[in-house]
């Protein structure tokens, strides 16, 4: 056998001698506490080592560096974190999760500040408003369309010379139509009346009166009560905005945007000329070159269509900003 080999199966001395040294080496460090000492030592070593700023800048530069982009993108085009996805997503633990977030009560405080936010309100308003006018821009436009084809088909059975040029004057069936829909704005604000007029029919039968006395008082009073109604409101839109509830949502107006007070009577005696007259005094409309009736002529006036635009809405506004003064006006500017 070979000198410093194993004798016997067993190491050779030196090694026997240096794990007896270490094995002492051993015991004296844990018998005096040094093997803790330099645990402890070697730990603060390396929480200060993890804590210090190269260690940090170290870590960003790796998280900013295109290693871990690149390691990211793999983990999410690969398709087995897709499929742990997918399977996570189908779990009943996220269906649990979701039905404790969806009744718990600060969502519902969340829910109920968002439905009452301002700016909420405001857009669906502004959509409801924004389909309103939808609604009549088309019924406008259809109502245009049919101005000229009546007017064309009444002058042609008539024997009438067709127009020539087209006109942005009104034609009878936007004018009928806008009369049509301030007739049912009408009736719908004279309801509140008519509880006035079965207190008055009430009164006068327990007074003494008969049935057909009472129902004749009503009738007369109401009649009057909504002819003097839509009067007030026929004149009352005309001096203030030029135009009817009626007449804005067809898409006309009168050409002033103010008409007198006075004018605006004189406007609705034409008009009431004109329907007492079986329809006659609408028959400029059809038939003369500016489409004026009776009530246009009285009044100087003229209806004309509105060409509107959708308006924005609000969320799509840009923002005003306060732009900077110029050269000029800046030099101008009186200094403090």
């Amino acid at each position: 056998m070979e000198n410093g080999g194993p004798q016997n199966g067993r190491p050779p001395i030196p090694a026997r001698l240096l794990g007896v040294g270490v094995r002492g080496a051993r015991t004296v460090t844990k018998a005096t506490g040094i093997d803790r000492a330099v645990e402890v030592a070697a730990e603060e070593a390396i929480v200060a080592a993890v804590e210090s700023k190269a260690v940090e800048r170290a870590m960003a530069r790796v998280l900013e560096g295109p290693v871990v982009q690149e390691a990211v993108e793999g983990a999410l085009e690969s398709e087995k974190v897709k499929q742990a996805l997918l399977e996570a997503m189908d779990s009943e633990l996220v269906d649990e999760v979701w039905r404790r977030l969806l009744a718990s009560e600060e969502t519902q405080q969340l829910v109920e500040r968002i439905a009452e936010a301002p700016e909420v309100r405001a857009a669906i308003s502004a959509q409801g408003m924004g389909l309103v006018g939808d609604i009549g821009r088309t019924i406008g436009n259809l109502a245009r369309r049919l101005d000229d084809r009546f007017e064309r088909t009444a002058r042609r059975l008539l024997f009438r010379r067709p127009r020539v040029l087209p006109t942005d004057r009104a034609g009878v069936v936007s004018r009928a139509l806008a009369m049509a829909i301030d007739g049912v704005f009408v009736n719908l604000a004279f309801t509140a009346f008519t509880a006035f007029a079965a207190l008055i029919t009430l009164a006068a039968n327990a007074f003494g009166g008969n049935g057909e006395g009472g129902g004749s008082l009503a009738i007369a009073v109401g009649s009057t009560a909504w002819l003097s109604f839509g009067a007030i409101y026929l004149v009352g839109f005309w001096s203030l905005a030029g135009q009817t509830p009626g007449m804005r949502f067809v898409g006309i107006r009168l050409d002033q945007e103010r008409l007198p007070p006075r004018r605006s009577f004189r406007r609705l005696v034409g008009l009431g000329l004109s329907v007492i007259t079986f329809g006659i005094g609408f028959l400029g409309v059809v038939f003369g070159e500016r489409r004026r009736a009776w009530e246009d002529r009285l009044s100087g006036s003229e209806v004309i269509y509105d060409d509107r635009l959708p308006e924005p809405a609000p969320w799509s506004l840009p923002v005003s900003k306060e732009e900077p003064l110029s050269d000029s006006a800046a030099s101008a500017a009186p200094a403090e």
